[in-house]
């Protein structure tokens, strides 16, 4: 089946949105509902995210979610409710065809953006792809990987220029933190000439630095980052929220309260009609 290609408009703001990783029905249910409420009031629509397997955790008895099968499962039953579109990560190569039957979006997480073999099989599903920039990557660094994405599609007899976007995340200075730097939406769109999407909170986490290891997140620069992201060219928003992130397995400081949700995106959605009148 091919992927949906209006799903990355350029013209609309978007919003990828959802828990960081698989939990049980009743919240993935919880924040589908809600997600499926406020996609009316975002011009792009929203992508429903939510990760089968954490597989890049700062320590090994982190969790990581319930595996690719029940992982897969779960978002379709998220789909079949809500009737919003499904992302996932993938992080092995025979990952993506499974994935590609249940998701309307595969997902390259930024430590695997250079991984050759993982973006050719993304591309060959014929689905949309996001590739998130690697944290110690320039722009420009970005577009070998949607070349990669482009040939799988065309190996496939897929469209190779159709449902990629990037997402930038940040980039590390070797302090534990990360620094957002504005420019990188418009040289990410120069270089790639796909939509360029910010991911508001992954851009605030502290690898390392939480309790025991885990890492941590400052939630209280995540909407002055998103604001300026806009302003500086962003097409689309990656926004982890949670009911109740102080209990989340995973990511809790650094995805939005869901009740915090709607007001954040009604400012977005704001600040991008108003950056480009």
């Amino acid at each position: 089946m091919a992927g949906r290609t209006d799903l990355f408009p350029v013209d609309r703001l978007f919003l990828i949105a959802g828990p960081c990783v698989v939990e049980d029905d009743d919240l993935m249910f919880r924040v589908g509902d809600h997600l499926a409420r406020l996609a009316e009031k975002v011009p792009g629509g929203i992508i429903f995210k939510a990760s089968f397997d954490k597989a890049n955790r700062s320590n090994p008895g982190a969790h990581r979610g319930p595996g690719l099968d029940e992982g897969l499962a779960a978002l379709d039953r998220v789909r079949a409710r809500t009737g919003l579109a499904v992302l996932t990560d993938v992080h092995l190569p025979d990952q993506c065809a499974a994935a590609a039957s249940v998701a309307d979006v595969l997902q390259i997480p930024a430590f695997l953006c250079r991984q050759t073999d993982l973006l050719l099989a993304a591309g060959a599903t014929g689905k949309p792809v996001n590739v998130k920039k690697g944290q110690w990557l320039q722009p420009e660094g970005m577009i070998g990987a949607v070349k990669k994405v482009s040939e799988g599609r065309k190996a496939s007899k897929h469209d190779a220029a159709k449902g990629i976007a990037v997402t930038e995340r940040g980039t590390f200075f070797g302090y534990g933190d990360l620094v957002v730097d504005m420019r990188n939406f418009a040289r990410l769109k120069e270089a790639t000439h796909c939509p360029v999407v910010f991911d508001a909170t992954h851009s605030v986490q502290q690898p390392g630095k939480g309790e025991g290891g885990s890492s941590g997140g400052v939630r209280e620069m995540i909407p002055p980052l998103t604001f300026a992201a806009l302003a500086a060219g962003a097409d689309a928003l990656f926004l982890e929220t949670h009911p109740d992130p102080a209990h989340a397995p995973s990511d809790g400081p650094n995805m939005i309260p869901l009740d915090r949700l709607d007001d954040l995106v009604a400012r977005a959605v704001d600040i991008w009609a108003t950056a480009r009148r």
